[in-house]
């Protein structure tokens, strides 16, 4: 059984078409990434997926519980961190964490929630009140309540988003571990190379839209192969033969480094072959295997 099963979602605000006929399936253990640029629907197909929005088609069930007949089992099953740090300032981190535990029916939860808070170092700010901390510890609350019940599915929007490299590395060290013991995952950031590092499969939304649906090795591999950077010397400009491979059309406006799509390592011999024929200088060359970040704006050029 699939943990997460989206079908035909359809979100409609009056004209506007957040979501248009998405479907995807997540399948239970996956570490999924879900990527777009802002406003093509990731936060409300979360939105959905936690029942605080109301599709206008479609369905979505987790673990076969449908989010809007069966939404008391569906929502037992989902731990979902938001984007917006929303909380509570009368209480403190514990009292927290308690109140949420208690929102499930969990009681004498305090060594899980202990646990949960020495892994994102929130221990010695157990007692303090809410107001008191900076957004930073607020992040790791949220992402604490998201915990406390130990849910299947872990749904993280944004997690990482303005916070410091403490935070992620703490955050991912303990989400990866709860990944490795059976958690489904599912990820929406705009730093892709967390997502590239962390997800095994990965979807791309425009516009409402689902534009790419893969793993993250076959996304990068088929879509973008690797790319040549050179830097040429002052006065040196790229011969016309060449232009054509350039990655992004805007470099031939001036400069003298260029980014240069290759899908083999054996096309950068012709290359230079050119190079050498227009007696062209080259200062320094790199080639790299081309990132999820290439990959992400292929995508969003071809589909515009």
């Amino acid at each position: 059984m699939a943990a997460i099963q989206i079908t035909n979602v359809e979100k409609r605000y009056r004209s506007l078409r957040a979501l248009d006929g998405v479907s995807l399936t997540i399948e239970e253990g996956e570490f999924f990434g879900l990527l777009g640029p802002n406003g093509a629907g990731k936060t409300t197909l979360i939105s959905i997926l936690a029942g605080l929005n109301r599709a206008n088609a479609g369905s979505v069930s987790v673990h076969g519980h449908d989010v809007v007949s069966e939404y008391r089992a569906a929502r037992r099953l989902l731990g979902v961190v938001p984007q917006e740090l929303v909380f509570d300032p009368f209480f403190t981190v514990r009292e927290t964490l308690r109140l949420q535990s208690g929102y499930f029916g969990l009681k004498n939860n305090d060594a899980w929630i202990d646990e949960v808070m020495h892994h994102l170092n929130l221990t010695n700010k157990a007692n303090a009140n809410m107001r008191a901390l900076s957004g930073g510890m607020k992040r790791r609350v949220l992402v604490a309540q998201a915990l406390v019940h130990k849910p299947p599915v872990i749904v993280l929007d944004e997690p990482t988003a303005g916070v410091d490299v403490e935070l992620r590395q703490t955050l991912w060290q303990f989400v990866g571990r709860l990944n490795h013991e059976g958690h489904t995952v599912v990820l929406t950031t705009h730093y892709l190379e967390e997502a590239q590092a962390l997800c095994n499969r990965i979807a791309m939304l425009k516009a409402g839209k689902l534009v790419a649906l893969d793993s993250t090795a076959n996304l990068i591999h088929r879509i973008s192969g690797s790319q040549l950077t050179l830097r040429l010397a002052p006065g040196n400009r790229l011969p016309d033969v060449l232009k054509p491979l350039v990655s992004h059309p805007d470099q031939l406006l001036g400069g003298n480094q260029y980014i240069l799509r290759v899908n083999d390592v054996a096309e950068v011999e012709p290359i230079l072959a050119k190079l050498r024929e227009g007696r062209v200088v080259i200062e320094d060359m790199q080639l790299q295997q081309a990132d999820l970040e290439d990959v992400f704006i292929q995508i969003m050029e071809r589909e515009k």
